[in-house]
């Protein structure tokens, strides 16, 4: 595994912190090392945030993600904001309702998924959208087991919620193969044009 450095990117109160914790404990029960780092603005609950998780095989020196491998974002003002700091090859993971301007879409795979309205419409509980979330980037790329990542689900949620988020982690998963299984066959429909 090449090392990963993932920046999660939303609002205060969106769980976006607990969300790359989950991902850091599920490659760490997979032996890998990892580190965790989280910033948010004065307004906390609603205001911008960011948290980071560098997730490698070998001893990790510096601490800090420079150029990510993935950007995680769940509104629009985090992804204007931190998709101006991305390597050629990161991999742009965004809510649906997010405005990804055409140049990022000409030089990275960009998956615009039902993030929060999946939340809210299929798992029936809007605080299940970084859980969706964390299934996607682990099924982007393949960073964790299934089984770590939901025992690290299960280890970070409240009781009595383990299927809704069992659940929630299944979708996101399933969500990035749909989305890649749309672009491969529209990719094959402009190879046969």
């Amino acid at each position: 595994m090449a090392k990963e450095q993932l920046r999660f990117t939303g609002s205060g109160g969106q769980g976006v912190i607990l969300g790359t914790i989950i991902i850091a404990e599920a490659a760490f029960l997979d032996g890998k090392k990892v580190v965790q780092s989280q910033s948010y603005g004065p307004e906390a609950r609603g205001g911008m945030c960011k948290a980071e998780t560098i997730i490698d095989e070998k001893n990790i020196n510096y601490t800090k993600v420079e150029i990510p491998s993935l950007l995680l974002s769940l509104t629009q003002i985090s992804f204007n904001k931190y998709s101006k700091k991305i390597g050629p090859d990161t991999v742009i993971i965004v809510d649906e309702e997010i405005d990804v301007p055409l140049r990022f879409r000409a030089k990275h795979e960009v998956l615009s998924l039902p993030i929060l309205c999946s939340a809210k419409e299929v798992i029936k509980n809007p605080m299940a959208a970084n859980i969706i979330a964390v299934g996607a980037v682990n099924e982007a790329l393949q960073i964790a087991s299934v089984k770590s990542l939901e025992e690290a689900v299960l280890n970070h949620i409240p009781k009595g919620t383990e299927e809704l988020n069992i659940k929630a982690m299944r979708l996101g998963a399933e969500l990035v193969k749909q989305s890649r299984e749309e672009d491969k066959k529209g990719e094959e429909k402009k190879a046969h044009a």
